[in-house]
C-alpha cells in the first residue's frame, strides 16, 4: 500500500483549503431525493410508501402516551366502566369535561389526517406512474390506499360530522380550510370504495396484511348503513359471505388446539391469528411480529382490558392470566351479569371471559388453590373482576408487559353476519335476519333466535356478545344512532353530561387556531 508523505498531506490539506474559499462551497446539491416524486416510480418505492402508510394507520390504537386513548371508544358507552384511569379517557364518561382541548380528540382527529395524506401521496403517485410500471400494479396499490383514506375519513365523519375533505397531498403549509358537508364526504368515501374494489386482490392472493377485495366490501357496507342505504348494503356483505374466501371458524385450529380452550377462544392466541395460519375468518387484520425491528408497537390493549390481578394477596402475574394488566376499565354490570342470560354461549365460557379466579401463589398456603371471594369496592373494578381474554398475551423477555404484541383483528366475518342483519332488519326482513344472526348463534352452541326477536337493540347487543374487545363501541352507537338511549337503559351510573350536544366530538381547538386564512368553525355544544 503506498503511503501519503507529508508533502502530499500538505497538497491535499491546501487543495482542501482553496476549495472551501469557493462561493459555491455551501450551495446544496444533494446526490439523492427521498420525495414522493423520486421514489413512487417503480414497485419498490410504491411498498415502501405502503409500508408507511401501514406504520401510520396501525398508530390509531398502538399508542403508548396515552393509555387512555383506547378507553375514548368504550367508556361512556354500554359496555364498559371507569377502572384504572390514566387522563384521556376521562371525558369520555364524564362529558361535561369534553372541551375543544380535549387531548383525546386532537390525538384522533391528527391521525386521521395524517393517514388521509399519506394515502393522497399514493394515489396521486400511482396515477403518475412511468408506463414501466404495469398498470394492473399502480391500480392495485391505489386501491389499498383508497380504502385507507376511505376508512379515515368514514372515522372522521362518524365522530366530527362535517370535516375538511383533502384529496390531494399537503406538501406546504396550509391555513385556509374549511369544513365539507357530510353528504359530500359520504359521496367521497363511497366513490374510493368502489373504485378500490375491482382492483383489490381477492383474500386467497393477497399477501398477509394486505388490503383484500372483501374489506373493501366490508367497509362499504358499514358506509350504507350508516348512510341509511340498507339494501346497498346488504348487497356488499353478501358478496363476503358468499364469495367463498372467508367462513366461520368451527373447529379448533392451531398452535393450542390440543390444550384446553374452544374454537372462539382459538382466534385471538398468537400464532393463530393470521390466515396464512389458519384463521378463515379475518378479513383485515394489522400485523405484529416480536423480534422483528420495527414489527411490534407500543399498544395497551392488554394493560386496557386485563385486570390488576397479581396486586391482590396470594396472586401471582402468570401466562394463564393473561399476563400484567391494569384495568384501565372494566365491563359493565350489564355485559358481566345480563349480557349472557339467555342461556349457554361458546363466548361467555371460561375461556373467553374469565370470570373466576384461584389463589395461585404458594407462599401464601392459606390461601393458595382457593378461589378468590370476599373481595370488595376498588378491588372488584381494578384487580379481581370479569374480562375477555381476546387480549390475553405474555412476552416472557418482558414480564413488565410495556406493549401488547397481538394482531389487531380490525374486520372478521362474524361481524359481517352482524352488519347484515342489521342491514335486513332496517329493511323490515326480519326472518333473514334471524338466520343471519343464527350463523353466529349457532356456531356459538347458543339458543337461536326467532324473527319476532330481530330488532337493532337486539343486533346490538349480539355485537357485544360477539365483538366485545374487538370492536370500538363508541363508533357502532354514533353510528346507528343508539348511544343515548343504550347507556341510558344499559350503564348509566358511571357517566354523566351526555346530551346531544356531545355526540360529537369537538374540532381541536389547535386546528381552529392555526387556520387563520379560513373559518373551520366548532361543533355545537364546544
Amino acid at each position: 500500500m503506498k503511503r501519503i508523505g507529508l508533502m502530499g498531506l500538505a497538497l491535499l490539506a491546501a487543495a482542501q483549503l482553496l476549495s472551501s474559499c469557493k462561493k459555491d462551497f455551501l450551495d446544496e446539491a444533494p446526490k439523492s431525493l427521498y420525495t414522493p416524486q423520486t421514489v413512487l416510480t417503480d414497485s419498490l418505492g410504491f411498498e415502501a410508501a405502503m409500508a408507511g402508510l401501514q406504520s401510520v394507520v396501525r398508530e390509531q390504537y398502538t399508542r403508548s402516551d396515552e393509555q387512555g386513548l383506547l378507553g375514548m371508544m368504550q367508556l361512556g358507552t354500554d359496555v364498559a366502566i371507569p377502572g384504572q384511569v390514566q387522563g384521556a379517557e376521562i371525558p369520555y364518561y364524564n362529558y361535561t369535561l369534553l372541551n375543544s382541548q380535549d387531548q383525546a380528540a386532537a390525538v384522533m382527529w391528527s391521525w386521521a389526517y395524517r393517514t388521509i395524506n399519506n394515502c393522497n401521496q399514493i394515489i396521486q403517485g400511482a396515477a403518475a406512474a412511468p408506463a414501466t410500471l404495469r398498470q394492473g400494479y399502480k391500480d392495485r396499490i391505489s386501491g389499498e390506499a383508497r380504502f385507507y383514506r376511505a376508512y379515515a375519513y368514514n372515522f372522521l365523519v362518524t365522530l366530527w360530522g362535517d370535516v375538511p375533505l383533502i384529496e390531494t397531498p399537503v406538501t406546504t403549509p396550509r391555513t385556509d380550510f374549511t369544513r365539507t358537508p357530510i353528504a359530500a364526504v359520504n359521496t367521497f368515501i363511497i366513490n374510493d370504495l368502489t373504485t378500490a374494489i375491482p382492483k383489490l386482490f381477492l383474500a386467497s392472493k393477497a399477501a398477509s396484511g394486505r388490503i383484500t377485495k372483501g374489506a373493501a366490501q366490508q367497509l362499504l357496507g358499514e358506509v350504507y348503513l350508516r348512510t341509511n342505504q340498507a339494501s346497498l348494503a346488504e348487497t356488499q356483505l353478501k358478496e363476503v359471505i358468499s364469495g367463498g374466501q372467508y367462513s366461520l371458524i368451527k373447529a379448533r385450529y392451531g398452535v393450542k388446539s390440543t390444550q384446553p380452550g374452544d374454537y372462539f377462544s382459538d382466534m385471538f392466541i398468537i400464532g393463530n391469528q393470521r390466515r396464512n395460519q389458519g384463521n378463515t375468518e379475518l378479513i383485515w387484520g394489522i400485523e405484529q411480529q416480536l423480534l422483528i425491528p420495527g414489527g411490534t408497537t407500543s399498544a395497551q390493549q392488554r394493560r386496557v382490558w386485563v385486570p390488576a390481578y397479581y396486586n391482590v394477596n396470594g396472586m401471582l402475574l402468570v401466562d394463564s392470566l393473561g399476563g400484567r394488566g391494569l384495568g384501565r376499565l372494566r365491563l359493565s354490570n350489564w355485559v358481566d351479569y345480563r349480557l349472557y342470560n339467555n342461556g349457554p354461549d361458546m363466548r361467555n365460557s371460561k375461556y373467553n371471559i374469565k370470570r373466576r379466579f384461584y389463589y395461585n401463589n404458594p407462599a401464601v398456603p392459606a390461601k393458595f388453590g382457593q378461589r378468590v371471594t370476599g373481595l370488595t369496592g376498588s378491588d372488584t373494578i381494578f384487580f379481581i373482576t370479569p374480562y375477555t381474554t381476546k387480549w390475553n398475551q405474555f412476552d416472557p423477555t418482558d414480564t413488565f408487559g410495556f406493549g401488547t404484541i397481538k394482531d389487531l383483528p380490525m374486520m372478521r366475518l362474524g361481524e359481517t353476519y352482524l352488519l347484515l342483519a342489521e342491514a335486513q332488519v332496517k329493511q323490515g326482513k326480519t326472518t333473514d335476519a334471524a338466520i343471519s344472526i343464527n350463523e353466529l348463534r349457532t356456531r356459538a352452541q347458543a339458543t337461536p333466535v326467532t324473527a319476532a326477536q330481530m330488532t337493532l337493540d337486539f343486533i346490538l347487543d349480539e355485537r357485544a356478545r360477539e365483538l366485545i374487545g374487538e370492536e370500538q363501541r363508541r363508533l357502532t352507537l354514533l353510528r346507528t344512532g343508539t348511544l343515548i338511549d343504550r347507556v341510558t337503559r344499559l350503564n348509566p351510573a358511571p357517566v354523566s353530561g351526555l346530551t346531544t350536544k356531545k355526540l360529537l366530538l369537538p374540532i381541536p381547538q389547535t386546528s381552529i387556531d392555526l387556520n387563520g386564512m379560513a373559518t373551520l368553525g366548532q361543533n355545537d355544544g364546544y
